[in-house]
C-alpha cells in the first residue's frame, strides 16, 4: 500500500488553453466523469477540505482546474461531461480542449475515470475510455457512491464494468460518505505519478 497522504493542497488556477496552464514540469493526474457523478465531492474528500466547488446544478465545471498536491504533482479537475443543459457550442469546445489535453499534455501521468455505480457506463463514459485507449493514457476506473447500493449490485457492477472495458482488475468502489476506498484511490494516484517520474527520468 502506498504511503501517499495529501498533506498540502493549493488551488493554482483554471484553464482550457495550454498557454494558461501552470508551468511547472510536475506530473498531472486528471479526474474525469460525467456531470453529477460526485467528482467535486470526491476531490474535497481526498483533500480533506472544501476546495473544489460542489455545484447545486451539474455541469458547472467549465475549465480544467489545477490543484497542486504536496508541492510535487497536480490533480486536475476536468469539466463534467454529458449534461444536456450545457449548450452545444460549449460542449464542443470542451471536447476539443479535453481531447487535446489528453493527447498532447506531456505532463499527464494518467486519468482517474469516475463512473456512478448505480447506473454503470454511459455512452459518454465509453467515449472517454476510447479516447484514453487511443492516446495510450494510463487510467484507473473508479465506481463512486458505493454506499448507495447493496453488495450484490456492487459485485455485479464491478464485474460488468471490468468486462466491458477489458480492465485487468475490477474497478475500485469508493464512498465519500463512509470513507471506503480512499487509501486505495490515493495508492492508485501515487502509482501513476511514480510511473510518470520513472519514465521521464529515463527519457
Amino acid at each position: 500500500m502506498s504511503s501517499l497522504e495529501i498533506s498540502e493542497v493549493s488551488f493554482r488556477g483554471s484553464a482550457l488553453k495550454p498557454s494558461d496552464r501552470p508551468g511547472e514540469f510536475f506530473p498531472h493526474v486528471a479526474i474525469a466523469g460525467r456531470s453529477n457523478v460526485g467528482k467535486s465531492s470526491l476531490l474535497n474528500w481526498l483533500f480533506k477540505q472544501s476546495l473544489a466547488k460542489v455545484a447545486k446544478a451539474p455541469g458547472k465545471t467549465r475549465t480544467l482546474n489545477f490543484f497542486l498536491i504536496n508541492r510535487s504533482f497536480y490533480l486536475v479537475d476536468l469539466p463534467g461531461y454529458g449534461y444536456a443543459k450545457v449548450g452545444k457550442e460549449l460542449r464542443e469546445e470542451w471536447g476539443r480542449e479535453l481531447g487535446r489535453y489528453i493527447h498532447e499534455e506531456e505532463r499527464l501521468a494518467g486519468v482517474v475515470s469516475l463512473v456512478d455505480i448505480r447506473h454503470g457506463l454511459t455512452a459518454r463514459d465509453r467515449d472517454l475510455q476510447n479516447l484514453l485507449l487511443a492516446s495510450s493514457c494510463d487510467r484507473q476506473v473508479v465506481l463512486t457512491k458505493a454506499d448507495k447500493v447493496g453488495r450484490g449490485h456492487r459485485a455485479n457492477m464491478r464485474q460488468t464494468v471490468q468486462r466491458e472495458l477489458a480492465l485487468h482488475v475490477p474497478p475500485l468502489a469508493v464512498s465519500v460518505r463512509t470513507g471506503e476506498g480512499r487509501r486505495d484511490l490515493l495508492a492508485g494516484i501515487d502509482d501513476m505519478v511514480n510511473r510518470w517520474r520513472t519514465q521521464h527520468r529515463s527519457d
